[in-house]
């Protein structure tokens, strides 16, 4: 099979030939009309509750970096919102593009920001492991928190840090002693739906939550996302940047997209 990627020869519009979900009727990510968004006064609030001690490896996959928590106990949790019961830490990445204010994967109102944050959980109430959720409708939630270009971020900086040693696919370094609720925006305002990862395989067990109010993230800082490889040293003498990442927004088919606010 075909390696997936982001390139002409391998990017989203392929991933259908793979991976038959990317034919679903639950894709994601979504540009989210605000005016057809319904308030829904039954959602609640969001409740995370992070272990920095849980946080143990940054990786390169050779599609994004990664933080990759310990999720064999509920350390790390989000519950509330639309969830039924808590779900557990598993890892946090990012989407970006080849330029500034564009590269994050849901749109608002047909608008693109920057970067993408993925906070990934899964359904351990329910499930015994994070593969056998994410088979499941309702097995997996990821929060989506959007960067725009602003000042410096000092939580950011932490990450973009390590970046150097990273640098190249298959990669990965300790990072211990992080809470990632420091990438929360200070207003926890959302939009969910049911989607679906939004890479391969593409499969539709997510219950998104976007986050409307977006964080700070400086060009520089963005840059340095862009400066990672897709590719293994030294095994290839050129070497490729890793300058976008998202997938384009799928077709709505009926997604019912709630508000947490008025």
């Amino acid at each position: 099979m075909q390696s997936w990627g982001y390139a002409e020869h391998n990017g989203p519009d392929l991933w259908h030939e793979w991976f038959p979900a990317a034919n679903g009727e639950r894709q994601s990510p979504i540009d989210i009309a605000t005016q057809n968004a319904k308030y829904d006064s039954t959602l609640q609030p969001l409740h995370v509750r992070y272990d920095p001690g849980s946080a143990k490896v940054i990786l390169n996959s050779g599609h994004t970096f990664s933080v990759e928590f310990d999720d064999t106990e509920d350390n790390s949790v989000v519950r509330g919102g639309p969830l039924y019961g808590q779900y557990r830490l598993r890892q946090f990445h990012f989407h970006w593009g080849c330029e500034d204010g564009l590269g994050s994967e849901h749109k608002v109102d047909g608008k693109s920001y920057s970067a993408e944050l993925h906070i990934v959980h899964w359904n351990s109430e329910k499930y015994s492991s994070f593969v056998e959720a994410a088979r499941k409708p309702d097995g997996l939630c990821v929060l989506g928190v959007f960067l725009k270009i602003g000042e410096h971020n000092k939580d950011i900086e932490r990450i973009t840090r390590v970046l150097d040693a990273i640098k190249f696919k298959g990669k990965q370094s300790s990072f211990t002693n992080f809470e990632p609720s420091c990438l929360l925006p200070s207003c926890m305002d959302y939009w969910t739906y049911l989607g679906s990862l939004t890479v391969p395989p593409l499969l539709e067990s997510v219950i998104w939550i976007v986050l409307k109010e977006p964080i700070s993230v400086s060009s520089k800082q963005l840059a340095m996302f862009r400066s990672l490889q897709i590719r293994i040293e030294p095994e290839e003498a050129e070497s490729c940047c890793m300058k976008t990442n998202h997938r384009p927004t799928q077709p709505l088919n009926g997604h019912h997209v709630r508000a947490s606010f008025l």
